[in-house]
């Protein structure tokens, strides 16, 4: 039995599409008993359980060959990352519980970055769950394609691509939701021993410039670049709602500056297969279909 967390996600919902179809079991752990349906239907035990309760964590990944561990994002979070540390402590404990045979847990890249940033949060994940003494894959994927959805309206309706990444020529190493989804199932079936990290991009490094293409090519009109200055950042995040915006932008100067990046610029990473265009493609046709509707 694997038991996967995040499951009505985008990638832990890739990720137990992919063992049902090799005929594995898969327990669904949910939050939400109304979203339990779905995943029943398509035979997958449920257990309900809270990302930050040790107790129901524990109960849900009891007996289970395998557990994928998907922390919930904190966008906004609070000086020392108070949200990020109460779900890792009930992680942890829920883990030091059951002890299932192997953990694959989705970190990303950055979680060794010199410096605190808004993916410290994984950082700290990392530094709880490699001393546990367990067999724990920690997988680390590139900047989500799929984060490229934000920009769907603008490229769309004034044909402009207003990036945070920058200069628009950089190329950025990125990965496709359904690759991440698809290379958790591939480690969640092997068999290792104690702590090992596992990166993971596309098939290629996408640049602004490339994403921008790559909306033209999609909406069948011209698609520009337009840089967000470092300075306007702040009141930006603000003007969205965010109360503490310093890791955010620290994040993104990471990106920029090149202090997050795999080691070997991704050398020995893994690779996807899921390109930019495709990904971009499918979100234009998906917002198109909306409008119909």
């Amino acid at each position: 039995m694997f038991a996967i967390t995040g499951i009505t996600g985008k990638v832990g919902g890739a990720l137990a599409r992919n063992l049902l179809a090799e005929n594995l079991p898969v327990r669904a752990v949910l939050r939400d008993e109304a979203k339990a349906a779905e995943w029943r239907a398509r035979g997958c035990d449920i257990a309900i359980a809270e990302m930050d309760d040790a107790a129901s964590l524990a109960a849900a990944f009891r007996d289970a060959e395998g557990v994928f561990i998907l922390p919930p994002s904190e966008f906004d979070p609070e000086p020392g990352f108070p949200e990020a540390r109460r779900v890792i402590d009930a992680v942890t404990k829920a883990l030091r519980e059951a002890r299932p045979a192997k953990v694959v847990c989705l970190s990303t890249i950055g979680a060794d970055a010199p410096h605190e940033n808004l993916l410290t949060q994984r950082t700290l994940l990392e530094e709880a769950l490699g001393a546990l003494g367990l067999a724990v894959t920690f997988l680390r994927p590139g900047w989500f394609m799929e984060n490229a959805q934000w920009d769907v309206p603008a490229a769309r309706d004034e044909g402009v691509l207003r990036s945070f990444l920058q200069p628009a020529d950089k190329l950025f190493p990125m990965i496709a939701t359904q690759d991440v989804g698809r290379t958790a199932a591939m480690l969640l079936r092997e068999d290792w021993s104690g702590t090992r990290v596992v990166e993971l991009e596309g098939p290629a490094r996408v640049s602004p410039n490339d994403i921008a293409r790559a909306f033209a090519s999609a909406l069948a009109h011209p698609v520009s670049v337009e840089i967000v200055r470092r300075e306007t950042w702040e009141g930006i995040f603000r003007a969205q709602g965010t109360r503490n915006p310093t890791p955010r932008i620290r994040m993104m100067d990471g990106f920029n500056e090149g202090w997050i990046d795999f080691a070997d610029q991704g050398r020995a990473a893994r690779k996807g297969s899921i390109t930019i265009e495709s990904v971009i493609a499918e979100m234009v046709a998906a917002s198109r279909g909306k409008s119909a509707a």
